[in-house]
C-alpha cells in the first residue's frame, strides 16, 4: 500500500490511520506536550487569567468609601464608568499621549538608527550612547528630567532663558504638562525603537543598495524603494508595542505630575490607580482596567488589520 508521496507508510502513520486521534502514541505525544507546556500555562494562569477574572469580578460591586463593604450592582457599574466624565477625560489625554509619543518615538528612533547603521569609524560608540536609555528604569528617567524641566535649574529653561524666550513651567503649566511627561516618554523608549529597527536594518542584504545604485536610484529613493519596504515588518512591530506601552503608561506620570495639573496628564492607568488606592473604588477601578484592556485589545486588532496589508514580509 502506497503512501500520498508514493512511499511506503511507516509503522506509527499506519497506526495513526488505524487508531486516528485517540490512538496511544498520540495520547502519549499530547500529554508529553502540554506537561512541557503546563510551566507557562501556570505563570499565564497566575499573573493573566486570574488578574482579569478577578478584575471583571470586581467591576459588578461598588464599596463604600473606606473600601471595606461591597454591594453588588452589576452592569450597571461598567455603564456608569463608561458614560462618567472622568474616564472620558482620561481616555482622551491618553489618546493625545499616544499621539504625541507613538509617532515621534517612531520616527527618532528609525533616524538614529540610520544614523548608525552608517559604516563610519566609532560608530559603535554612538550606538552604545543611542540604546544607553534601556538601562534606565522608569523612576531613574523620571528623577533626571524632573531636574531638566524644573522651572529654576533645569537646563531647558536656562536655554530658553538665554534665548530670550523665557521660562516654561513644564510640569506645572496645564499647557505644557502633557507635552513634557510626553517628552519624557519619548525618549525612555527610544533606545528600545532604536535597537529594534537597527536590527532590521542590518538584515537588509546589500545587494538590494548595490542593484538600486546601478538602477540609478538616489539616496531618498532607495530609502524609499528598498528601505522602507523591506524594514516595514520592524517598523509595525515598534508600532504595536510603542502603542501598547503608551496606553500602559504609569511610572513617569506618577513622578512628574500625579496626573495633575487638572488632570491634564491624568492618563487611564493613573486614574485606575487614583480610584483603587486613594478613592477605594475597586469596582471602579477594575472596571476601568477591563474597558483599558479592551482598548488595547481593539487597537492592537484594528492595526493588524488595516497595517499589516502594507507590511512586505519578503520571499
Amino acid at each position: 500500500m502506497m503512501d500520498a508521496t508514493g512511499g511506503t507508510p511507516t509503522a506509527r502513520e499506519a497506526a495513526y490511520r488505524r487508531h486516528g486521534l485517540f490512538s496511544r502514541a498520540r495520547v502519549r505525544e499530547w500529554l508529553y506536550g502540554l506537561a512541557l507546556l503546563s510551566p507557562s500555562f501556570a505563570l499565564f494562569a497566575v499573573f493573566t487569567f486570574y488578574p482579569l477574572v478577578k478584575g471583571a469580578y470586581l467591576g459588578l460591586y461598588r464599596s463604600d468609601p473606606f473600601g471595606l463593604h461591597r454591594v453588588f450592582i452589576g452592569f450597571d457599574q461598567y455603564l456608569h464608568v463608561l458614560r462618567s466624565g472622568g474616564f472620558q477625560s482620561s481616555l482622551g489625554v491618553t489618546f493625545w499621549f499616544a499621539v504625541y509619543t507613538v509617532p515621534a518615538g517612531l520616527v527618532l528612533g528609525l533616524a538614529l538608527a540610520l544614523l548608525a547603521h552608517q559604516r563610519l569609524r566609532g560608530m559603535i560608540i554612538y550606538r552604545a550612547v543611542f540604546s544607553s536609555t534601556l538601562a534606565s528604569s522608569v523612576a531613574v528617567a523620571s528623577v533626571m528630567w524632573l531636574t531638566l524641566l524644573n522651572p529654576s535649574v533645569g537646563i531647558l529653561n536656562y536655554g530658553l532663558r538665554e534665548s530670550g524666550v523665557g521660562a516654561i513651567q513644564w510640569l506645572n503649566d496645564p499647557r505644557w504638562a502633557l507635552l513634557a511627561v510626553s517628552l519624557t516618554t519619548t525618549w525612555l523608549n527610544l533606545s528600545f525603537t532604536f535597537i529594534v529597527l537597527l536590527a532590521g536594518l542590518q538584515t537588509i542584504p546589500e545587494q538590494m543598495y548595490e542593484s538600486a545604485k546601478i538602477d540609478g536610484a538616489g539616496a531618498w529613493s532607495r530609502f524609499r524603494n528598498v528601505t522602507l519596504p523591506m524594514l516595514s515588518p520592524t517598523i509595525f512591530f515598534s508600532l504595536v508595542v510603542l502603542t501598547i506601552r503608551a496606553f500602559e503608561s504609569f511610572g513617569q506620570i506618577d513622578i512628574l505630575t500625579q496626573g495633575g495639573p487638572l488632570k491634564r496628564t491624568n492618563v487611564i492607568v493613573y486614574s485606575i490607580y487614583t480610584e483603587a488606592f486613594k478613592n477605594f473604588n475597586e469596582g471602579v477601578a477594575a472596571a476601568q482596567a477591563i474597558f483599558l484592556f479592551l482598548i488595547i485589545l481593539v487597537l492592537t486588532l484594528v492595526q493588524f488589520r488595516f497595517l499589516e496589508r502594507r507590511v512586505f514580509y519578503g520571499s
